[in-house]
């Protein structure tokens, strides 16, 4: 398993194609290779490309509104080839297919037309779960009819490693669980205050089992970790990429 940096985690400095320039040249210094597109501000496409290039960084995902993904498929699909970039990804289920059965089998079906057509590109749609798929309809989890009404071979997994630990699922089983339906993940880990508030880690820095969650990722294939941390309370956020990046290369990763 390869190792990125998700951009989402450096949103803030990332508003102009001068923030961007300067951002991705020190993520590049503090040894990454390879980075997911996400948060990042108006730029155009080959600029971004251009910048990427320069600092010798992969782009290996993306996170794509949905409205793009269903009424402008075509651009986001040229945009990703340019990039070379194999894996499109959606952040989230829209809110208004949160709350019912029927919200999540109505949303499976527009993935898997989305996924159909993005694979005829040799392009990849994978899903990035939060906690709220976790929630039971008729003593089902959303995630589970995502994954039973999605077509396995036009709709991919992106878990989010800790926002499974925050819905109370064991993230090791549930990568085993999506395993050939799986090729990035995120990493990001779990610490608590001593008022008993749940926080964003960088990688290695919390309560996680990351030994189990790693081997989980190789035992399935899985091909990129995006390193990600919604919040770093204060810290710089390319310090908190540093910390995670530092404690997986203990561990063999990011080398």
């Amino acid at each position: 398993m390869q190792i990125a940096a998700q951009l989402y985690t450096l949103r803030e400095h990332l508003k102009t194609p001068e923030d961007i320039a300067a951002s991705l040249k020190k993520v590049k210094q503090i040894g990454y290779n390879a980075v997911q597109v996400s948060g990042v501000g108006p730029i155009d496409n080959q600029a971004l490309k251009d910048l990427a290039d320069q600092e010798q960084l992969t782009i290996c995902a993306t996170h794509i509104p949905f409205a793009d993904l269903t009424d402008k498929l075509d651009e986001v699909i040229e945009k990703h080839l340019l990039w070379n970039c194999k894996y499109v990804g959606l952040g989230g289920l829209p809110q208004e297919y949160r709350t019912s059965r029927e919200g999540y089998a109505s949303f499976a079906k527009q993935a898997t037309d989305i996924g159909r057509r993005l694979k005829e590109a040799g392009l990849t749609f994978i899903y990035h779960n939060h906690d709220f798929e976790f929630a039971k309809f008729d003593g089902k989890t959303g995630i589970d009819i995502l994954l039973e009404e999605t077509d396995p071979a036009a709709v991919d997994f992106e878990l989010d490693v800790y926002w499974v630990q925050a819905a109370g699922g064991d993230p090791a089983e549930w990568i085993k669980k999506v395993e050939g339906r799986m090729k990035v993940v995120h990493l990001k880990d779990m610490t608590v205050t001593g008022a008993r508030e749940p926080r964003f880690a960088e990688v290695g820095e919390g309560n996680m089992s990351f030994t189990r969650i790693l081997q989980a990722c190789e035992d399935i294939g899985v091909e990129w970790g995006a390193v990600e941390q919604d919040q770093c309370y204060g810290r710089d956020p390319f310090e908190s990429l540093a910390i995670s990046l530092r404690n997986l290369q203990s561990r063999g990763y990011g080398n």
